[in-house]
């Protein structure tokens, strides 16, 4: 009797760990046994002179299109790695939706790059709900982080958000689920650089 209660509290404590994976603030393992790590909340702001070129960044879109990150040369990207199951994800959609919406006409083009979702279905249904107005890269492998050279400023967690500059080169990276006002005090800089 006494094993039954042990087995079934330990049993209780793996599925509400598995349950709140992707919403902590230190790293760790998050969406199952995806191998994504959750944000540590760190945001950095890289100075001009010792910012990295975002790699060639491409692949299919949730509607099927081809994307290359290299046609939007000359504009601020934000890139938000982001997957359908991860809370936090969820939380902070509304916030880049906002911002996007609002710094559209500012030469600010935002690009999704969806993680580890088994069905384009959800992804699809995710941007539905949210009225996503970005384009997102379709990755269910993980595939497009690969992309980033060892040791670069790449988005190691999900959710994370890039800011790169109008000269190809990661300026601010947000590895954490972000706030409208987050938001725009780390792309405002940016925007304002000529």
């Amino acid at each position: 009797m006494i094993q039954l209660r042990v087995v079934k509290g330990v049993v209780a404590v793996v599925g509400l760990l598995a349950l709140t994976a992707c919403s902590g603030e230190s790293a760790g393992p998050s969406g199952g046994d995806s191998n994504i790590v959750q944000g540590t909340g760190q945001v950095t702001t890289v100075p001009v002179a010792e910012r990295q070129s975002l790699p060639e960044l491409s692949g299919e879109t949730l509607q099927g299109e081809e994307l290359n990150v290299s046609d939007y040369e000359g504009q601020v990207l934000v890139l938000n790695v982001w997957g359908a199951w991860c809370a936090p994800c969820i939380a902070e959609a509304k916030n880049l939706v906002a911002v996007a919406e609002d710094t559209a006409d500012q030469g600010v083009q935002f690009i999704g790059i969806n993680l580890r979702d088994p069905s384009v279905e959800n992804a699809l249904a995710f941007e539905e709900n949210h009225e996503v107005p970005y384009p997102s890269i379709y990755d269910p492998n993980g595939r497009t982080l690969l992309q980033f050279p060892k040791g670069s400023l790449n988005p190691q967690a999900v959710p994370s958000t890039l800011i790169v500059d109008r000269e190809g080169r990661i300026a601010v990276r947000l590895l954490k689920a972000v706030t409208e006002e987050e938001l725009r005090e780390a792309l405002d800089p940016v925007i304002a650089e000529s």
